[in-house]
């Protein structure tokens, strides 16, 4: 293993940062964490990153250079194929793939998530919060028995949903709650990943008031 050292380049909200950190403390790797103002980006950020996006890993070599990656998916499957400890993927080909489309799914859940969370208009909130419903149902009739997504050990699929179910955890119970209704499977999971340790470990201990504040800048409905 040529690494000798990491630095997740991160922001204190981003759920995609939260995969890679997610990951890091799974495999149990030591890192250093770096966040920066996407509002007004340094430029040595810009001048790493080619999407002006994060999360980064700076992955430091043994001949004293950096290796950047960049994408939270590619930086994961990095850590997981390099890093020492269980793969957070099956061992098996077709399983792989299948938990690899439903990460793609995650990814599209987060975007329906995310506007739901952030709607000004009720219009926008009541058509996201359906959206972001329906997608829960599909899980519901795809998950395992548990604890975590492929059954009895946490995986990749389990690290890119933890951010998302995280949000709904700080919302007033009367908002998140119903949304979560009759879908005792995906309220299983979710609360298994919030009690998880790496999941916990991703953010700072005072994220729950960020994201508050966060709602409350973009005068979100739930900002309320």
């Amino acid at each position: 293993m040529p690494a000798t050292s990491f630095t997740l380049i991160s922001h204190a909200l981003c759920p995609f940062v939260q995969r890679a950190a997610i990951v890091l403390l799974e495999k149990g790797v030591s890192f250093d964490r770096i966040d920066v103002d996407l509002a007004t980006k340094p430029g040595w950020f810009l001048a790493l990153s080619p999407t002006g996006k994060v999360p980064l890993l700076k992955v430091g070599q043994t001949d004293g250079t950096d290796a950047i990656l960049f994408e939270s998916m590619v930086i994961c499957e990095y850590l997981d194929e390099t890093q020492d400890g269980a793969s957070l993927y099956p061992a098996d080909a077709l399983s792989r793939a299948q938990q690899r489309a439903w990460i793609e799914f995650g990814t599209a859940t987060l975007a329906d998530a995310w506007q739901f969370l952030n709607a000004k208009d009720r219009a926008t909130a009541d058509a996201k919060q359906a959206a972001f419903r329906d997608r829960l149902q599909r899980l519901e009739a795809v998950l395992a028995a548990g604890p975590y997504f492929g059954g009895a050990a946490f995986g990749m699929v389990d690290a890119v949903f933890a951010p998302l179910f995280r949000y709904f955890d700080i919302l007033d119970p009367t908002v998140s709650q119903p949304i979560f209704e009759n879908l005792p499977r995906v309220s299983a999971w979710r609360a298994a990943l919030a009690a998880r340790q790496s999941v916990i470990a991703a953010v700072a201990g005072d994220y729950a008031e960020r994201f508050r504040q966060h709602l409350r800048q973009h005068q979100a409905l739930l900002a309320d």
